[in-house]
């Protein structure tokens, strides 16, 4: 029997996410990003259709790559306007009690003590619902913004980012005890100050000392997610992540990277088992075949190819508009962006050879990942067949329309994977970390995080 599957819907705090273009059609409401009622309505859809959690991508800089210019990411919508993606946290949890919401933050741009509050405090207002999605950044321009020249190099973000945990971490884990809140009101004592410790961490990037502004939230440490793919990002992963990211077009560019995932994290001395592994994945569904590819033929009326050509250059730091339609894409190490989108589509599978044309045609609908359409039975049929042949544990499902494609999975796909098994009935019980992992709310003891509680 297969494993159960995980399902996370894939969404930004912009217009425009994965599909350029597609915020033209009539349906779709990404439009409306930027209202409390957007957020608060897909929240619900999701957690009808037991969705694991929401997973927020989000991006500082814009795509300006292609052409040299960020012209067509400004005039497509190409992840652009994006607004902050904790701050429709809250609501969202106020109207849902299970579902599970994923933040993507960047880490190369905002300290380690304000970050660890802003964590806890998402993490005590969701009742333990928050994971932190850990990604070191991949555009210039976010660099710039941020009065840098450049973005660190890439596999010298990650030197950044072991220092950046291991301050989180101290303070998450280390700075105040079990036992350390009293809240005796007759006793008029809130806590004990004895059991709440001073971090002092000196590392070659960032230097911490301070009690955490929190108290303890019910996971402390937020459930950890990571998008990197690339060999230092797996390497980071392995000692780290709770939860992987990845993406690529094909079953063996995928499978290639479960497999390598899951032998670095056995090397690190965790079980393999414990990483939760999602890929990205666009679904177009009705309740008849002919049906789904009716609605993938109408949705390619209003993609833009243009713009995912913007998108795939921010991501690959190659500038397709300097490249003809024909022209084969090629590895170049010296890229600077997000080596694992490169690797996907030139070194990670030799015998297959895009040219732009194809890219652009490929990203237009679906970003990265592959689009699957079909009738529902045809949809999970294929889910379960990329779960057995790449060893996956779930999907990060991407959005065609907004929230037409995430209301045909919970109503479609959903039942028919529960009919077959595949798909929970309902919730666990608990925190985010205990229904993913049906033990405790704290991360597991072979974790690098429990080095550091109180009193090691």
């Amino acid at each position: 029997m297969s494993k159960e599957i995980r399902l996370n819907a894939f969404d930004m705090n912009c217009i425009g996410h994965q599909s350029p273009g597609l915020w033209t059609h009539p349906d779709d409401r990404a439009d409306s990003y930027n209202t409390l009622e957007y957020w608060t309505d897909l929240a619900r859809t999701l957690e009808r259709g037991k969705f694991d959690a929401l997973f927020l991508a989000d991006v500082l800089g814009i795509y300006d790559i292609y052409k040299g210019s960020g012209r067509t990411a400004l005039e497509h919508a190409v992840q652009v306007p994006v607004n902050d993606p904790l701050m429709v946290i809250p609501p969202m949890a106020m109207v849902t009690e299970h579902l599970g919401f994923g933040v993507t933050c960047a880490l190369s741009y905002e300290l380690p003590y304000p970050f660890a509050r802003r964590m806890s405090t998402l993490d005590h207002l969701t009742k333990g619902r928050i994971g932190w999605n850990i990604v070191t950044g991949y555009l210039d321009s976010a660099a710039r913004g941020m009065g840098m020249a450049q973005q660190v190099a890439h596999d010298d973000r990650y030197d950044v980012a072991e220092d950046y945990m291991q301050a989180t971490y101290k303070l998450w884990e280390g700075s105040w005890e079990d036992g350390a809140v009293l809240r005796d009101r007759k006793g008029r004592r809130f806590a004990d100050p004895d059991k709440i410790h001073r971090i002092l961490h000196e590392g070659p990037h960032f230097k911490v000392d301070a009690i955490h502004l929190c108290e303890p939230s019910p996971q402390r440490t937020p459930v950890l997610f990571q998008a990197g793919a690339s060999k230092r990002g797996r390497d980071f992963a392995a000692r780290h992540a709770e939860c992987v990211f990845i993406n690529g077009p094909s079953k063996k560019v995928i499978g290639n990277i479960v497999a390598d995932l899951r032998r670095r994290t056995a090397e690190a001395g965790r079980d393999p088992r414990d990483l939760v592994i999602f890929t990205m994945m666009t679904v177009i569904t009705d309740t008849t075949s002919k049906g789904a590819r009716d609605k993938y033929q109408d949705y390619l009326g209003y993609v833009s190819e243009e713009g995912a050509l913007a998108l795939m250059s921010g991501w690959t730091g190659v500038d397709f508009g300097a490249m003809g339609p024909d022209e084969v894409l090629r590895f170049d190490a010296n890229a600077n962006a997000q080596t694992s989108a490169l690797e996907a589509f030139t070194i990670s599978d030799p015998g297959r050879e895009w040219t732009v044309r194809e890219i652009a045609r490929h990203a237009a609908l679906g970003g990265r990942g592959p689009v699957i359409i079909g009738s529902a039975e045809e949809v999970a049929e294929e889910m379960r067949a990329w779960v057995e042949e790449t060893d996956v544990d779930g999907f990060n499902v991407a959005y065609a329309l907004t929230p037409g494609t995430f209301a045909d999975i919970a109503d479609l796909v959903v039942p028919e994977l529960q009919t077959r098994g595949l798909f929970k009935h309902d919730y666990a019980p608990g925190t985010f970390r205990e229904k993913l992992f049906g033990r405790g709310p704290r991360l597991e003891a072979t974790h690098p995080a429990a080095a550091v509680r109180w009193p090691a």
